[in-house]
Order: C-alpha cells, then structure tokens, then sequence
C-alpha cells in the first residue's frame, strides 16, 4: 500500500462507490482524526468493553447481562473453547484486495456473516435500548434479531430498523394460547420481518444467581421493560379486557404477571408443534438453542431452515458443553440440510473467524452490541459491530484468508492448540 505524503497514514482502499460499509476504512479514519490529536469517543479493546459497561450500570442491569447461569461454568467454557483452536496463517498469498465477508443466508445475501442476537429488556441499559440498537444495525447492515422480550413494540423496532434487515425472535406461548402466537407472528410479518427464530432453551428463565442477589426479574416489574410485545398486542390485550374486566393499563401489575406467564409457560413445547408455526409463518424458521446431534438430526426431519448452535450464552443452564465445542459435530451431521447460525461466548473477530471456519454460516452477537448500547447507544452499538467487522476482516487478511466463505475459510486454517505441544 501506498502512503499519503502529507499524511503519512497507510491509504485504504476507496470503497464509497460500494453500497456495503467498508470496515476496515473505520480503522482509517481513527488515525486520521488522530493526526488532529484527536481521540476516539470509546475503546477498541474488545474485552474491556464489559469491564466499563458495568461501571455505568445499576446492580440490577449488570446482574442480568453479565451474569450466567449457576457458577458460571457453561460461560467459562464458552469462552475458553475459542483459544483451543488457533488459527494458522499463510504467507505470499497474494490476493486482489480485502476479504470479501458477505455470505448467502436465510436465501438472501448480507454483506457480512453477523447480526445482532434477540437480546430483551435493551431500556434497563440505555433509554433508547432497542430503538438504538436496531437503528445502528440498519446502519451497519447487520440482521437485527428483535427479542420477544424486547421493551418495544414489534412496530415500533421496526420502524427504527427502517430498510435493515429484521428478524423475530419468539418466546413461545403455550398451545393453549396458540391465538396469541398467531397474532404475534401476524405483526412481525406485517412489520417486515423477513425470518423467524425460536427459541428452545428459555421456556423458564435458568437458575440466576446475579438476578437472585439483587431480587431483579424485569418481567415482573409493572413497566413496558421486557413485556412490550405483549402489553401492545390486541388479542392479549382483548383476553385481558375479558378476564379482568378492565384495560392493561389499569392494572399493569397483573397484565405484566399474565404475559410473563404467557412467553414463559414452564413447560416445553413438543417437536410435533413446529408444524403449527409453520402453518402459520410464511418465512424461513430457525431453532435457536440446538447443543446436541440429536436434535439438530430432528430439526432436518421437521422441516426448519437452520438452527443456531447455542446454549444462550451460558445463562440458562449451568454446567453444559461448550457451544463452538459441539458446532463441527453437528456441522458434520446436518451442514448440508439446513443452515446453522453460532452463537455464546463471541467477544471478537478471530472468535467469528473460528466458528466460521467450522462450519457456521453466520455469527450471532449478543453481549458485546448491548455493552456499546450502554456506553453509548446508538453510536455504541454502531462502533461495537464496525470494530468486530473490521478486526474479523483484518484477521482474515492478515491470514491470507481471501473471505469469509466456506471455501477459504475452513478448518484447514485451524489447527488444535493442544495439538502444537
């Protein structure tokens, strides 16, 4: 590359002919305003991105992000399962530019292999909580996946998510409720939801010791916080009129308290069920929560588009397997049937780097965006997914990794650390 005389800054390629951000040129331009003393507003440190988030949080908000499930060992081995694999750069690669990161999903292509997880209560970390992050997801032309628990109506995510692309993550109501669901399904199609992702793992929430010690659940509390989708649904809101005799709003407390119940029955729903969500949803359908061969075996035989490989970031139960541990063995039994999306314990570009060259077709992101949420909302959350992209892309580069794709980017640039000694 060549450098800018007057500048002495190492020039990028000019991408703003390309609708696609470029994210290595936001490295660029950090080191431009710097020839102007000036300093970025957050850091680039991936892993202190926690550590400042929890100084600006309430004890109740840091419990609920930050903490897991038990003693935390399924999120221990989440993290520590990334630095049992290396990956093994190739030198004189010479290629035509920067590795090309967009991938084909859900029959539709994105320019990069990353969206942003369904992530609920987004309000207890910032005030703009969802409004920002799918704001800054459009943005970045990252998926936006919006949470059932979200602090928002599907709506109104929707219209701060403008042309992005968005999908719904659902909490699923009992059988019994099955009208609900229908409804629900209903308003995130009309509202331009392109995919449907399920939840598995979450028909309760898990054993909490952080939320436990600060008495914090934030869907019992008599606000909008985690329970937007339901109090602004009409066929809930007609069950309630019903039942009660009065509107939501004149008893929250036990509106709030009959939706809580509603998206978490206690009970699982059966494999048999997912004929009636398909029945009733036009798109693709995603199983989020698969840890096991098994299972993945049986989402093929139901018929669903993909599945995300996740134990929800170690916060529902304690002392289960790593999620990038089991990815290559279910990449191996159902890869070629369906999709399969990764998630739980991703904290920078060379962890999307690894669960992508075994086998993933595209990382989902949870904790690290709703870190940027909180240190700064929308400009957060925006600098969060443009610093993973642009280290994911520096990384490949780097490694003589021409993209993101299966065909580059496999296990043949991995090798086992534990092999080395």
């Amino acid at each position: 590359m060549g450098m800018d005389q007057h500048e002495g800054v190492a020039r990028r390629p000019d991408m703003s002919k390309n609708k696609d951000p470029n994210p290595i040129e936001y490295e660029n331009t950090i080191y431009q305003k710097g020839l102007r003393y000036e300093r970025p507003p957050f850091t680039f440190k991936a892993l202190d991105w926690e550590r400042l988030a929890e100084e600006r949080m309430s004890a109740e908000s840091k419990g609920y992000v930050v903490g897991s499930a038990g003693t935390g060992e399924t999120a221990r081995k989440n993290r520590e399962a990334f630095g049992r694999w290396s990956i093994v750069p190739r030198r004189l690669v010479k290629t035509d530019g920067f590795p090309d990161l967009s991938v084909e999903v859900l029959g539709k292509r994105q320019p990069f292999p990353i969206a942003c997880a369904p992530v609920g209560v987004q309000r207890i970390f910032n005030p703009d909580g969802e409004m920002a992050t799918a704001a800054a997801a459009a943005r970045e032309r990252v998926p936006y996946i919006m949470s059932t628990a979200s602090s928002t109506s599907i709506e109104d995510v929707a219209r701060a998510n403008g042309d992005g692309e968005r999908w719904y993550q659902l909490y699923w109501p009992p059988n019994e409720r099955n009208d609900v669901t229908k409804s629900i399904l209903s308003r995130a199609e009309k509202a331009g939801f392109s995919a449907l992702f399920v939840t598995l793992d979450t028909y309760i929430l898990g054993w909490r010791p952080s939320d436990m010690d600060n008495g914090y659940n934030p869907f019992l509390r008599s606000d909008q916080i985690g329970v937007a989708v339901g109090l602004t649904d009409p066929v809930f809101r007609s069950h309630f009129k019903s039942k009660h005799g009065c509107e939501i709003e004149d008893d929250m407390g036990a509106a709030v308290a009959e939706w809580t119940r509603t998206v978490f029955p206690a009970m699982s729903h059966s494999w048999e069920d997912i004929k009636f969500l398909q029945e009733n949803w036009k798109g693709p359908i995603v199983l989020k929560g698969i840890q096991s061969v098994e299972d993945a075996k049986k989402a093929v035989e139901v018929g669903v588009q993909g599945i995300v490989v996740s134990n929800h970031g170690g916060r529902q139960t304690d002392g289960g397997n790593s999620s990038l541990g089991v990815l290559p063995r279910i990449v191996d039994a159902v890869g070629d049937k369906l999709e399969v999306f990764f998630d739980s314990g991703i904290r920078c570009g060379a962890d999307i780097a690894k669960a992508l060259a075994l086998g993933a077709k595209m990382c989902i992101l949870g904790r690290p965006y709703i870190y940027g949420l909180v240190l700064g909302g929308e400009e957060g959350t925006s600098h969060v997914l443009k610093s993973m992209l642009g280290d994911l892309e520096l990384t490949l580069h780097l490694a003589g990794i021409a993209s993101s794709s299966q065909k580059h980017l496999n296990r043949s640039v991995l090798v086992k650390e534990d092999d080395l000694f």
